[in-house]
């Protein structure tokens, strides 16, 4: 099992615009419309699919929240961490 990050370590790795969320890593993406949102929700699933790591996605109008947790593990783990600099490279 992975092991959880401290909350320091957590804010010191997190990519640009992610924050800690109690348990949870999070971003908040804006679109210009809701049909492009959408793709790129359907983007990260395909992402989360290949490295069996699903996050909790929101879709709203122009915007998509995405957030990373371990469940397993009780906490943010460094996959949490590796999987949201992933999803920021899809946009």
């Amino acid at each position: 099992m992975s092991e959880v990050l401290d909350d320091d370590t957590i804010e010191s790795r997190l990519p640009e615009h992610w924050s800690l969320d109690g348990e949870e890593i999070v971003r908040v993406y804006e679109f210009d419309d809701y049909l492009t949102g959408v793709a790129f929700a359907s983007e990260v699933g395909e992402l989360a699919d290949e490295q069996f790591h699903h996050p909790e996605i929101r879709v709203r109008y122009d915007e998509v929240e995405v957030r990373f947790t371990n469940h397993e593990a009780g906490g943010v783990t460094e996959q949490d961490v590796e999987m949201a600099e992933r999803t920021d490279a899809l946009r």
